[in-house]
């Protein structure tokens, strides 16, 4: 059945790249000779025309986090494989893809900005301020549960996982040196990017093999606080803040590049172990197709399925790339059905390879995390390749913190963006004070613990999860609302853009009535509450304010569309 279900996913996927990706161009107004911010603006910082190739491994390393993973592991087990799997399918078809394309179209349009940016140029001031508070805290939010994510799994609390986590933390650190080289080599040297590959690319896998001989456990960690944990915190904001503040060529860009090879092997070793499992019957499906209409934890099936599946069906936090780091190295506009629609779509893919990995349990687990399911299930599906079934645990653990680290760097730029966008202050000074005060706040909350409910210590990030999810969500109808405001003003349907905004906005604002009821109860946690009932209220002034920009102004040609 896994094999069954991963091939008609693909099939599905496919056709809906050519077909329906041919019909989003022509609605979007593609064309390969229109200009682009990376030529007109083009600054050698961040605005730099980059190749596709190289373009799609930032995209897809950027976008590709834990989400695609977690979401759909935790909605599978909650209430079956199947409406996860029909969600993540007909999802990132006509909704995250279409999200994450026309957010990217919509930025060249206007001069690489952000969503928010472009908010601000149809919709009253306040509101593009109101968007731009929301999202710089939502970016500082993901920084702090990647920090600490990507943390743990450097040194993770069981000690058994010691010399696992020390494997990540080494063959993470060699990518870093790589990256660096790599982009000095094509930039500088102006070594050409094909052969820079051969010779980097067998660089990656090989430092794999380099952090399973040495792996930097924490007893060869000169610890802080006594704490391998808050160490690597302490690293990892140096990290996020060099990638952030460098040039995008030095850093960032070429890093992403290179550990997308990781992740594409990751991503093809597990279909292909998927499917020759499945044939061999070494991998059958045990876990129930449906379970419940309403979990316990989650909720009803709607609307907490299409919240918790997140970035594998669609994820707000993809405009946020497509409009900020994205558009600015886009080199053509041909280019962007590829890198935004086809990214989607492989995330798609990669989501429906985790559900895989629930598909072959025989019951549901009592306690195990998602990542260490996800892990485990590599393990078994590589295994049919030849593979030990622990080298394949370890691969998969080393492949989400890929995935993790990735989207660190990226959010902490993505958040620097935003903080010169509200300041104006687009020079160096700018740069640095956007970085600083971004990771300032993020190092303050992660080493924070606040009661929960129940009267345990608990991370900070913990505290508010439940009201991530939905944040997150709402941020994608949102972005679809400022999409659709500007093709209606500038005199072109946007209907495949408006059903998905209804529907997310729907979705999103009865999961925050939800929320909101069960926690500013005397028996809620009233930061959650809180946090609900203020993205309740600012996703109703925005939609708002998109309706009546529409219905004030239908048509308005103007020279950007």
């Amino acid at each position: 059945m896994t094999a069954t279900v991963l091939i008609a996913a693909t099939i599905f996927f496919v056709a809906a790249y050519r077909f329906y990706g041919r019909f989003l161009d022509r609605g979007l107004g593609i064309s390969p000779d229109g200009s682009v911010p990376s030529r007109d603006l083009q600054d050698g910082v961040d605005y730099v025309p980059t190749r596709s190739l190289i373009l799609f491994g930032h995209h897809f390393s950027s976008i590709a986090g834990a989400g695609p993973i977690v979401g759909p592991i935790i909605a599978g087990l909650a209430f079956g494989w199947l409406p996860a799997l029909l969600w993540i399918i007909v999802g990132a078809i006509f909704v995250g893809g279409v999200h994450d394309f026309s957010s990217l179209v919509a930025s060249i349009r206007h001069r690489g900005r952000s969503i928010a940016e472009i908010a601000q140029e149809y919709m009253p001031r306040a509101v593009y301020l109101a968007f731009l508070t929301f999202i710089w805290l939502t970016l500082v939010y993901v920084l702090i549960v990647f920090l600490d994510l990507v943390a743990a799994g450097f040194a993770p609390p069981r000690p058994e996982l010691a010399r696992a986590g020390g494997t990540v933390a080494t063959a993470s650190l060699c990518y870093i040196v790589l990256a660096i080289l790599f982009g000095l080599s094509i930039y500088r040297f102006r070594i050409p990017q094909a052969y820079g590959a051969l010779v980097f690319v067998p660089l990656v896998f090989l430092f794999l093999w380099v952090g399973y001989r040495l792996p930097l456990t924490p007893d060869k960690l000169p610890l802080l606080w006594q704490s391998p944990k808050k160490t690597w915190y302490v690293v990892l904001l140096l990290y996020c803040f060099a990638a952030s503040s460098l040039p995008v060529w030095v850093l960032l860009q070429p890093r992403d590049f290179l550990s997308s090879f990781l992740l594409y092997a990751c991503l093809l070793m597990g279909a292909v172990g998927m499917l020759i499992s499945s044939l061999k019957g070494t991998a059958a499906t045990s876990y129930p197709a449906f379970l419940v209409w309403k979990d316990p934890h989650l909720g009803s099936i709607y609307p907490a399925l299409f919240i918790t599946v997140a970035c594998g069906a669609v994820s707000g936090f993809h405009s946020l790339v497509s409009s900020g780091t994205t558009s600015k190295q886009l080199d053509c506009q041909s280019s962007a059905r590829p890198i935004a629609y086809g990214s989607m779509l492989i995330e798609g893919i990669l989501a429906v390879v985790a559900l895989g990995t629930i598909m072959i349990l025989s019951r549901r687990p009592t306690s195990a995390a998602p990542i260490g399911l996800f892990a485990q299930g590599m393990g078994k599906f590589l295994s049919a390749l030849g593979i030990p079934v622990r080298a394949g645990t370890a691969f998969g653990l080393l492949a989400i913190s890929t995935f993790l680290l990735t989207t660190l760097d990226t959010t902490t730029r993505l958040a620097r963006f935003i903080f010169q966008e509200f300041t104006g202050l687009w020079n160096w000074s700018g740069r640095l004070l956007g970085s600083l005060l971004s990771l300032a706040v993020t190092g303050a909350a992660v080493f924070q613990q606040i009661r929960s409910p129940d009267g345990n210590l608990v991370p900070a990030w913990k505290a508010i999860w439940p009201a991530f999810g939905t944040t997150n969500q709402l941020l994608a109808a949102l972005a679809l609302a400022v999409v659709y405001t500007w093709l209606r003003r500038n005199g072109r349907k946007g209907w495949f853009i408006l059903l998905p905004c209804l529907f997310m906005a729907g979705t999103t604002l009865t999961s925050l009535v939800l929320l909101s009821v069960r926690n500013l109860g005397a028996t809620g946690n009233r930061l959650i509450g809180g946090v609900s009932l203020g993205m309740l209220v600012l996703a109703l002034f925005v939609l708002w304010s998109a309706a009546s920009a529409v219905l004030k102004h239908p048509r308005e040609e103007q020279a950007s569309a």
